[in-house]
C-alpha cells in the first residue's frame, strides 16, 4: 500500500527514513487474521495520524454499539499524547476494537523492532 506520506517523499525527491510500522487486522472467531493495511511512517506523529485515519475506516463499518469506542478514541486527546509519548519513546501501540466475535487491531510500532506484545489500549465501554 502506498501511502500519502511515501508520495511526498518521492516527490520531495527525498529519501524519507520510515522510523515506524503500523498495521491494521482483523481477527475472526475461529483466528484467522484478515489484512487491512499496513504503512510505515517517518514519525511518530505520522503513525498516529495512520492509525486515526484506519479507526476512522474500521468505524464506519461497524454497528453504532460497536464503533462507539472508536469514535471516543478519536477524540480522546488524553489517550493521543498517551500513544504519541509511547510511540516516541519506541514502544508500541495498539488499539482494539471488537464487534460480534471479531477483533479489529491496530498497532503501531518502531519500524526497527520486532512483533512483540503489544501495549494495548483499552477501549472504554
Amino acid at each position: 500500500m502506498v501511502t500519502l506520506w511515501a508520495l511526498y517523499g518521492r516527490a520531495a525527491g527525498s529519501a524519507l527514513r520510515a522510523t515506524h510500522w503500523c498495521e491494521a487486522a482483523a481477527v475472526t472467531p475461529d483466528h484467522r487474521v484478515h489484512d487491512l493495511g499496513t504503512s510505515a511512517a517517518t514519525t511518530p506523529h505520522h503513525a498516529l495520524d495512520w492509525l486515526r485515519a484506519r479507526v476512522r475506516d474500521v468505524a464506519d463499518q461497524l454497528n453504532a454499539p460497536s464503533a462507539r469506542p472508536a469514535w471516543h478514541w478519536l477524540l480522546d486527546g488524553w489517550e493521543y499524547d498517551r500513544a504519541l509519548r509511547l510511540l516516541t519513546r519506541g514502544e508500541t501501540y495498539s488499539f482494539l476494537l471488537d464487534e460480534e466475535g471479531v477483533r479489529y487491531v491496530l498497532s503501531a510500532r518502531s519500524a526497527g523492532k520486532h512483533r512483540g506484545q503489544p501495549v494495548l489500549s483499552r477501549s472504554p465501554a
